[in-house]
């Protein structure tokens, strides 16, 4: 079977099917793209202010609470996914993403804080794929180019921070092709140990193009068609997915799974 090629999205609101999940999200669906119209990427939905402007701000890496108690913990590639936390943790947080998804970054900055408490706790492994279906180019593009750099991040024991310093530099808007080579390494430079001649040649040449290429086929195997997708072991759970926003709402969402 061929890996579908998945055409670029945009920021869309989602209802998930099974479970009844709502929430705001990115889109992967094949059909094309498929605007709300609203121009917002909160998590409150609907609301933009209609401008058509798009600054482009510099790199920034003040990565969320959660990236420092994630930091302590192992990370490891396992086959397209990247995997933190103590492997015999009793329970599992699955997380899909694209780099350049800004509700990925709202979730970064509130539920995964809660996630990673948990991680430290040795409560919970996370388990992240990692996908590029926002770039429109489907050999190349800022999504692309910041999960090769996640990848070659792990090499240096430093994915965590670095995970987190990606979502918090993310461009403005989520159609500004951003994320190049030269704005990955201004981010690595905010975490300590992570430049050096091999991880920096990696950004640069795309070393781990085959592993971005197996992270986004691993996103389309899996079923998920948006970003950010949250399973605790295994399941999507039901709700209000606004609660992946909030630190102490998904802290409920987690316990009402049996996770604590």
């Amino acid at each position: 079977m061929g890996v579908r090629r998945f055409r670029r999205a945009v920021v869309a609101a989602v209802a998930a099917t099974a479970l009844g999940l709502s929430a705001a999200a990115c889109s992967s669906g094949p059909d094309g793209p498929a605007s709300n119209g609203s121009g917002s990427s909160g998590p409150d939905g609907p609301g933009g202010s209609g401008s058509g402007a798009s600054a482009r701000a510099e790199p920034s890496a003040e990565a969320s609470p959660g990236a420092a108690a994630l930091a302590k913990l192992p990370a490891k590639v396992e086959g397209a996914e990247i995997v933190v936390g103590d492997p015999r943790a009793p329970h599992t947080v699955s997380v899909y993403e694209d780099p350049r998804c800004p509700y990925c970054k709202h979730f970064e900055e509130g539920g995964a804080r809660a996630v990673a408490r948990l991680a430290a706790e040795g409560k919970v492994k996370i388990r992240y794929t990692i996908a590029s279906f926002l770039d429109a180019d489907p050999d190349e593009g800022g999504s692309k180019r910041a999960v090769n750099a996640m990848r070659a991040a792990v090499e240096r024991g430093t994915f965590p921070e670095f995970h987190a310093a990606v979502f918090a530099g993310q461009p403005e808007k989520e159609t500004d092709d951003a994320f190049t080579a030269d704005d990955l390494l201004k981010i690595a430079d905010k975490v300590p140990g992570l430049r050096g001649p091999t991880f920096d040649r990696a950004v640069r040449e795309n070393t781990y193009q085959d592993f971005v290429k197996a992270a986004q086929a691993a996103f389309e195997d899996s079923g998920v068609n948006r970003s950010p997708v949250v399973l605790i072991d295994g399941k999507e759970p039901s709700g209000d997915g606004r609660a992946m926003f909030d630190a102490d709402a998904f802290q409920k969402v987690l316990a009402e799974s049996g996770v604590s």
